[in-house]
């Protein structure tokens, strides 16, 4: 578009938009492009000897999709599994995964200017997994590096030499 002869972008540039959900008190975002889809929760297939955050895996028109419950991934108290809970299936470099979550709220549009780095403190979660502390009013998201996140070895989602 141009005003006056100069070329103005409609989306400011740097804004991104992020899915956001709830996790016990926490509200989180992860980045829409990762999102596939979002499904109501059913109990997956158990894994044997699976790590005890990966639930099982569900048959998604005929891809096997891990499902990791986010509660027990980052130490929250155990999951009650509701008609709020979801499942987002996340497309990551060509993988399919499927993470439970409390309940989805809404996408967001944040621009640079509202994210802060995250504090280096210890947590569940991996801080190099954490890109920085969205706000928007009164809402804090703790923004996730969601590719990173699932991809680390600890998952066991992916090999150590991907």
């Amino acid at each position: 578009m141009s005003v006056m002869g100069k070329t103005v972008e409609a989306v400011p540039t740097g804004t991104r938009e992020y899915l956001t959900f709830r996790l016990d008190q926490e509200e989180y975002g992860i980045d829409i492009l990762k999102v596939q889809e979002i499904r109501g929760y059913e109990p997956p297939t158990r894994i044997a000897n699976a790590p005890v955050f990966i639930k099982g895996v569900v048959n998604l028109r005929g891809t096997i999709v891990p499902i990791v419950d986010m509660r027990l991934k980052f130490n929250c108290a155990q999951a009650d599994y509701n008609s709020f809970t979801v499942v987002i299936i996340l497309n990551l470099r060509n993988r399919v995964v499927g993470i439970v979550v409390d309940s989805v709220s809404d996408v967001m549009e944040l621009t640079p200017e509202s994210i802060r780095s995250a504090p280096d403190i210890e947590s569940a979660i991996d801080n190099s997994c954490i890109l920085g502390l969205g706000s928007v009013g009164e809402r804090m998201l703790i923004l996730l590096d969601i590719e990173k996140l699932m991809s680390g070895v600890d998952m066991g989602l992916a090999t150590a030499n991907e």
